[in-house]
């Protein structure tokens, strides 16, 4: 039964009107009845314009939903909820999906192609036992690598590690020491300018390390399936 409008277009407001017969409030399977217990299959949904301390004493109690099958959703503002979400299909998105947490069989990024007309363009997210960090840049004429201020309560000092590509010839680079976790500092042993590329990794501090190797535990659901 559609919603009925008012004449500006507005709903209506809704009315408890009592089914013939009197009430029925025992379990029914189907959507014959529009009041009564909740089925084995799928619970009525309570909807109306009365609170539930005063609803109509000849009405069945109204039921909070627990399972549904809808065909299609549309949800406005926000879905609120404390439990898990299981989905067997794709989520599309065209905001952020934000969490504390995102597990997947793969990772991908997939954006419209930048060069080429009719193409998408994938990548894959690259896979480690860690949660890393990293940043990279290029150190010219001077022998010291200033790390981001924020490294120092994100990333375990003990957990970097530095990579140097030398550029134009031979520098013989050398790391020579890390200092508090902040500043990378280089010399060359054949006494040459410095001009070099260099990747900057560690481990985050502020989370716990990943279990690498887990046991199966039987009733979890898995990204795979």
């Amino acid at each position: 039964m559609a919603q009925e409008k008012n004449s500006d277009g507005t709903d209506a407001s809704l009315e408890f009107i009592p089914m013939s017969g009197g009430k029925d409030c025992e379990e029914h399977i189907g959507a014959s009845l529009p009041w009564g217990e909740p089925t084995t299959y799928y619970e009525w949904i309570w909807y109306g314009n009365v609170d539930k301390d005063k609803y109509p004493e000849d009405a069945c109690p109204p039921w909070q939903h627990r399972y549904a099958q809808i065909d299609s959703l549309q949800v406005n503002t926000s879905i609120v909820g404390l439990g898990l979400i299981n989905i067997t299909g794709a989520i599309t998105s065209g905001g952020a999906l934000c969490g504390a947490s995102l597990c997947g069989a793969i990772k991908l990024f997939d954006i419209p192609h930048p060069t080429k007309e009719n193409k998408r363009l994938v990548h894959g997210s690259l896979e480690g036992p860690e949660n890393g960090v990293y940043v990279r840049g290029r150190l010219t004429g001077k022998n010291v690598i200033e790390l981001p201020d924020y490294w120092k309560g994100l990333v375990d000092p003990a957990s970097i590690t530095v990579n140097l590509t030398q550029i134009g010839s031979s520098q013989d680079l050398i790391v020579d020491k890390i200092e508090w976790g902040s500043r990378i500092v280089i010399r060359s042993g054949s006494a040459s300018n410095i001009d070099c590329y260099y990747t900057i990794n560690g481990t985050r501090k502020d989370v716990d390390p990943i279990e690498v190797e887990q046991d199966v535990v039987e009733g979890k659901s898995y990204p795979e399936g």
